[in-house]
């Protein structure tokens, strides 16, 4: 079946310096537009992460820094990005994990806020391991029946997600093709406050913290019990978007006293 779209859906997928959320920089993304019409439209950048690539995490996306010397930096390709996904909804493979939180965290770095979080995400992996459990060439031969050309460059492996998706909602009849359901079923965590999944919601919806010495304990608890935590959370190796979900539940509390 088609994907049954209100707006537009954009799948996405950045190749990077590492997996670090908090350290690590954008090199590439590429991103396919699907409009509610059919009609299907790509950006594709490469950007300077202004640190270098190693040379381990050159070998495998192929892109070293000699390539993206002279390429725009993220904080200069910000706007353009933004443009493109403007009241669309985001998806993409292993996304949730990862391209999105490092989109987010590059976003928050050049200071603009994206409103990431007002989207509707869909996560072809997590609908993938939840159904067959495979990787991203084994999802394309599996669904698609063809092999992956040009593995771990941006565009083709957001083409390809994106051919997945379509796929998947032709093969499981439990499956919709709408995308308020596809974002719901591709949640790992459906309670996750953030993306790294620091911060979940209890059955009370009340925020709890999901990490660490304090885990199982209330957000608000332990600030009121250990004044110091935040500060500790601001100082520590935390992304800027669960930096950013703690920050709100510590200034809703001190409006609340």
């Amino acid at each position: 079946m088609e994907l049954t779209l209100n707006r537009p859906l954009v799948i996405l997928d950045v190749e990077a310096t590492g997996d670090q959320i908090n350290k690590d920089r954008i090199v590439e993304i590429g991103m396919i537009k699907l409009l509610p019409s059919g009609e299907e439209i790509t950006f594709e950048r490469k950007i300077n992460p202004e640190i270098p690539i190693p040379l381990h995490i050159s070998e495998i996306h192929g892109i070293y820094d000699i390539d993206i010397k002279n390429s725009p930096t993220f904080k200069e390709v910000a706007n353009e990005i933004l443009s493109f996904i403007k009241n669309c909804d985001l998806g993409g493979y292993n996304s949730n994990k990862f391209d999105i939180p490092m989109l987010e965290e590059e976003f928050l770095r050049a200071g603009i806020d994206s409103n990431l979080e007002e989207k509707k995400l869909i996560d072809v992996q997590n609908i993938f391991h939840k159904l067959e459990k495979r990787t991203l060439e084994a999802a394309v031969k599996f669904y698609c029946d063809k092999e992956l050309v040009n593995a771990h460059t941006a565009l083709a492996d957001a083409v390809a997600t994106l051919e997945v998706l379509k796929a998947q909602t032709l093969k499981y009849d439990e499956l919709s093709s709408d995308v308020s359901f596809l974002s719901e079923f591709s949640k790992i965590n459906q309670s996750s406050l953030d993306y790294a999944g620091r911060i979940v919601l209890n059955k009370e919806n009340i925020p709890i913290i999901n990490f660490g010495k304090h885990k199982g304990k209330s957000v608000v608890s332990v600030f009121e019990k250990e004044p110091g935590y935040y500060a500790w959370i601001m100082r520590g190796d935390f992304s800027q978007n669960t930096k950013r979900c703690f920050t709100k539940i510590w200034e809703e509390n001190k409006k609340e006293k």
